[in-house]
């Protein structure tokens, strides 16, 4: 498979590298709270350090904790989930914690160790997606789109329950997101959350599909830095987005992402627009 590109329709973000509001105390230092400290955090955190902003990036590793931890104070930001994780635990834990700016797109990727395009996989034969409700969805929508799946029914947020067991050309075995690529030696492929990819040694120029950031229906995947309500349009915080998108950051996170990070400069107002929608959907699910 050619390297993966692909660009999103952008617009400039909403706001500049002004300088840090009265809302944020001098010398302060901003903890954020991450799953999986990188180079790209180094980068960004030295970023912001030159222009003034002191950043201790607080690694919690489980995808569970770090909203948690926003909401009671132990940080100021995370930085490690999109729209679509975001929205379900605003609802479930009747939170509201907000968007602050947006990062990336990651996308997911299908990868097999006995076949090498997505034609060769047999009929009736096993893939893996990861088993929580986000990714399990996006797994399938991109199983779909290579007509590995069909659904019962039209449906843009596919359960297994959806899948049409008599129409589609294989089946589906839910594991944990951790476990996709442990699986491949005995499953035909496995789809496989980007942030797994590089450290289990996978190529993504060797992946049979990947989803398409560019699609609207991509918009719930944006990752993004989300504070307390209250903290959504702190100076310093927006700032920090802005830093983000800096090249010294982007060079990093190109690098830790093997080249498949999408970066993502959606107008802020608009990603939290589709935030709402998406948490009335689920209300009204």
């Amino acid at each position: 498979m050619k390297k993966f590109v692909a660009s999103l329709a952008l617009v400039p973000l909403a706001f500049g590298l002004a300088a840090c509001g009265s809302n944020s105390s001098e010398g302060e230092t901003i903890k954020i709270g991450v799953t999986g400290a990188s180079q790209e955090h180094e980068a960004f955190t030295e970023a912001a350090k030159e222009e003034g902003i002191s950043v201790e990036i607080i690694d919690l590793a489980d995808y569970n904790k770090p909203n948690p931890a926003l909401k009671s104070g132990d940080i100021d930001l995370n930085w490690f989930q999109h729209l679509d994780y975001l929205s379900k635990y605003n609802v479930e834990n009747d939170d509201n914690l907000q968007l602050v700016g947006p990062t990336v797109i990651y996308p997911m990727a299908l990868f097999s160790s006995q076949y090498d395009s997505v034609e060769a996989i047999p009929e009736g034969s096993e893939i893996a997606i990861p088993n929580d409700p986000s990714n399990s969805g996006r797994a399938l929508l991109l199983l779909e789109a290579n007509g590995l799946v069909e659904f019962t029914s039209e449906t843009d947020a596919p359960t297994v329950d959806d899948v049409d067991t008599k129409k589609s050309k294989v089946k589906i075995s839910a594991v944990d997101a951790t476990q996709t690529v442990r699986s491949m030696g005995s499953v035909a492929g496995s789809v496989v959350n980007n942030d797994f990819i590089l450290d289990a040694g996978l190529d993504p120029n060797e992946a049979l599909a990947m989803d398409d950031p560019a699609n609207p229906s991509a918009r719930k995947y944006v990752n993004a830095f989300v504070s307390r309500d209250g903290d959504q349009d702190n100076e310093t915080y927006k700032k920090l987005v802005e830093i983000f998108h800096s090249q010294k950051v982007q060079d990093a996170v190109q690098e830790v992402s093997g080249g498949t990070a999408v970066e993502v400069t959606t107008d802020i107002e608009e990603l939290r627009a589709s935030l709402a929608e998406l948490e009335e959907d689920l209300r009204n699910s």
